[in-house]
Formats: C-alpha cells, structure tokens, sequence
C-alpha cells in the first residue's frame, strides 16, 4: 500500500501517513470552508489500510488551529480508530499533540479522549523560539 502525504498549506493540514510503519500524521492548521473534499482522500485511505485486521497504528494530532467543520472530521476519524481497535484486534495509540501554553488546544484534546476507548495521550510540548 502506498503512503498519503499531503504538503500543509495556508488553511490546509499536512499529512503524513506511513502505511508501513502505521504512523499517521496530521499536523499545522486546517480551517478551510469545505472539509468534506478535503478530507475525503485521508478517509479514503484510512479505510483501505484499516482494511486488514491487527495493525499497530499510532495517529498523532499535531495541530496549531482547527475549526469546527474540520473537528467533525477529526471525531469521525477517532471513531474510525476505535472501531479498528474493537473489531479488528488493532493496537491503536492516538496522540494529541499542544502548546504547552494553548488551553483550548489542550482542552479539545481532552473532550476527545473522554469520548474513546483507545490509548489517547495528551502531549504537551514547548514553541520554540
């Protein structure tokens, strides 16, 4: 299978998805209009790689901003991860990614941890200068 990167810019995310490693990436800020279209490829491909039972996937949320469109596509891909981990046997780890000074981004995370029964860590990290 082969991997899904998108280069991030203005109001679009990166992403960086490893089909081989099963780390999968989406990182900057994603507040376009329209995020069906734009997320449409990642949903596609998600379900293609989690077509196979048993994989080790490790997701890793590396947001600076997102909007309310686009935290609908990240609740469906959450609930995507989980029914991977309860249906078919995947080991998933989802990593929430924030500024350690960035309350909100930390509380996002939080809410969408409360909602999952997979392994969803809040990790904090320093700006650097």
């Amino acid at each position: 299978m082969d991997n899904l990167f998108i280069k991030g810019k203005d109001e679009r995310p990166q992403v960086n998805f490893n089909a081989e490693t099963g780390v999968l990436e989406l990182s900057r800020s994603s507040y376009p209009e329209y995020t069906k279209d734009l997320y449409q490829p990642v949903m596609d491909w998600l379900d293609k790689f989690l077509g196979e039972g048993g994989k080790k996937v490790e997701f890793n949320f590396k947001m600076d901003y997102f909007n309310t469109s686009t935290s609908q596509r990240f609740q469906k891909i959450i609930k995507k991860l989980e029914d991977y981990h309860q249906k078919k046997e995947g080991d998933v780890t989802i990593n929430w990614y924030y500024e350690k000074t960035d309350i909100d981004m930390f509380e996002n995370g939080e809410d969408y941890s409360k909602d999952v029964q997979v392994t969803f860590n809040l990790i904090a990290y320093e700006m650097e200068d």
